[in-house]
């Protein structure tokens, strides 16, 4: 087995073991200890907030507005789609948007001796200067250098600059000095405190919010729920505008009473295929069709809800962790199995499609789905928001 496959195990043992899907007794006694290990955790947080709330760890403020978007849970809150709408508005109101990522998982292309060089440097942005996947026109950076969520952001995005870099102050001041930016979007920014956000946007998933409320190893919250007062805006995903978002905001405005509530849901719009981009197709091609299935996502069951809900016969899957990287003969022997049990096509995400190694010989087609947000509940909240960051 290799590294990869075996900690692509690990990450789904402890999902289940966090969902509560094992129930052995050396099970019980594993969760004991990520229990105690999440009070350790949650005290390193509580922390390290107090440290930057008491100015003994000073943030940067670099001039321009910065936006964070983000969230309290790990992954499967469906950020990406929210903050393409973001940059999406803010570019039409005139604002020279850049968005900084972390690039999770992405390949590192800079050698030790530069990081160390970098890191004794006063001239950072020289020296170590941030990984640009895009420049607002052209894409320079592969998703496996870029990371799946930069990559498919600055595939989709127009005169909007895309950057990675672990530390995104050096990454902002870089796209003020050379795209003369004034407005920057940290993409899953909620925890990073070493640069000054105006304003504060939080994600939260509708149909599973806080997991088992528990915060890592022993639940999914990378801080505790309280900590939701930090948020200006916070947005109800996946929503479906059933009755138990009443009770969600109720809980939610127990811990902010400020934060205008937003609610929107992730809305399919067409399928593409995956190695003939602007090869699109109509969602009503899924009726009666029979489909399989891949994906690599936090949540697989809401993208294959989607093509049910399209009248898709769902006839073979394969779920990976998530951001796994494909290898050629994974897709290969996938297409095999897919038409062996009688699929017509092969759909997957908009952010697996990045990842998925292009095939010689196509015997059956694969499509991705494209998804954007739809605003249901709230929309002159967002329309306040966005003239909020322009123009303050």
């Amino acid at each position: 087995m290799s590294l990869k496959n075996f900690l692509e195990n690990r990450e789904r043992y402890f999902l289940e073991l966090i969902e509560g899907k094992r129930h052995t007794r050396s099970d019980r006694f594993v969760l004991a200890f990520l229990f105690v290990a999440s009070r350790f955790y949650r005290m390193a947080v509580q922390f390290r907030l107090w440290l930057y709330d008491k100015r003994f760890i000073r943030n940067h403020a670099i001039g321009c507005q910065v936006v964070s978007i983000g969230n309290v849970s790990c992954g499967g809150t469906g950020k990406t789609p929210v903050v393409e709408v973001f940059a999406k508005s803010l570019s039409k109101q005139g604002r020279k948007v850049a968005i900084l990522s972390r690039g999770y998982r992405s390949k590192e292309q800079r050698s030790f001796f530069q990081k160390v060089q970098g890191f004794f440097s006063t001239r950072k942005r020289e020296v170590m200067p941030p990984r640009v996947v895009s420049d607002g026109k052209n894409l320079l950076l592969q998703s496996d250098a870029a990371g799946d969520e930069p990559y498919m952001l600055a595939s989709n995005l127009k005169d909007v600059a895309v950057l990675v870099d672990k530390d995104r102050v050096n990454a902002g001041l870089y796209a003020i000095d050379e795209y003369a930016t004034d407005t920057l979007i940290l993409d899953d920014g909620f925890q990073y405190l070493r640069l000054k956000a105006h304003v504060n946007i939080v994600l939260v998933d509708s149909t599973a919010p806080f997991s088992n409320h528990h915060v890592l190893p022993r639940g999914v919250l990378r801080e505790p729920i309280k900590n939701l007062r930090r948020a200006d805006y916070i947005f109800l995903t996946k929503s479906n505008g059933g009755s138990h978002l009443r009770h969600l905001k109720t809980f939610i405005r127990k811990h902010n009473s400020r934060a205008e509530i937003i609610e929107c849901c992730h809305k399919p719009m067409y399928l593409e295929r995956v190695f003939m981009r602007g090869t699109q197709q109509p969602l009503s091609s899924l009726k009666n069709c029979k489909v399989a299935a891949i994906s690599a996502i936090a949540k697989p069951e809401s993208f294959e809800a989607f093509l049910k809900d399209y009248g898709a016969e769902i006839v073979h899957t394969a779920r990976y962790a998530d951001h796994h990287r494909y290898s050629e003969q994974q897709i290969i022997d996938f297409a095999k199995q897919a038409k062996k049990a009688g699929a017509e096509i092969i759909v997957t995400t908009e952010k697996d499609a990045v990842r998925i190694p292009r095939i010689l010989h196509e015997d059956i087609n694969f499509f991705f789905l494209r998804v954007e947000i739809d605003i249901l509940s709230g929309q002159e909240n967002f329309d306040q928001c966005i003239k909020r960051i322009c123009f303050i």
